[in-house]
């Protein structure tokens, strides 16, 4: 079951062109790659305590990934203004772009109900990786002291030297995507 899972997530890829604005009054393609080896979408809420918890991992890994990857931030709450997502960038320092998807259609797309997810596409709009940030949560409330693993690291790593993502989907915990049906 676990196999099949994991190639019905490989085969998973954006069918076609999505247009969502950002907070910087641009539009952009979620799952445009450009020069860059893929794509990474961080589904996050304001809301959502949990995410607040991985906002400084989120930011470290824009910092130490968006040379070969895009980094995306997400709100597909459909209750989220775009007030509201500039203020949560400030507040949280947010290094990545900020999209907004009032429509749920990339969450929908690319089965994201989870704050905070991550997605890894590839260049041809392929899912690679999606879940956890990292185990730092076991449970909706089972949190750790720390991570002990760096499971979307990992994956990217793995994306970057051309190999298999070894574990294509961990279950991401944390809040359910608000509006989501």
């Amino acid at each position: 079951m676990k196999h099949l899972l994991c190639a019905m997530l490989l085969l998973t890829s954006i069918a076609s062109a999505l247009e969502l604005p950002a907070t910087d009054a641009k539009s952009y393609d979620p799952a445009a790659a450009g020069d860059k080896k893929a794509v990474v979408l961080f589904f996050v809420s304001p809301f959502c305590s949990t995410t607040k918890s991985f906002m400084k991992e989120i930011n470290q890994i824009t910092a130490d990934y968006s040379d070969r990857v895009v980094v995306y931030l997400v709100h597909s709450d459909p209750e989220i203004t775009n007030e509201v997502a500039m203020e949560h960038a400030i507040l949280s320092e947010v290094k990545a772009t900020v999209l907004l998807d009032k429509e749920q259609a990339l969450a929908k797309q690319v089965q994201a109900r989870i704050t905070p997810e991550a997605v890894v596409l590839s260049p041809k709009s392929e899912t690679l990786y999606k879940g956890r940030i990292n185990d730092l949560y076991l449970g909706p409330t089972k949190r750790q002291r720390a991570a002990t693993t760096k499971d979307l690291r990992d994956a990217l790593d793995a994306v970057l030297a051309g190999k298999p993502v070894s574990t294509p989907q961990h279950e991401a915990q944390g809040c359910k995507m608000g509006g989501m049906k």
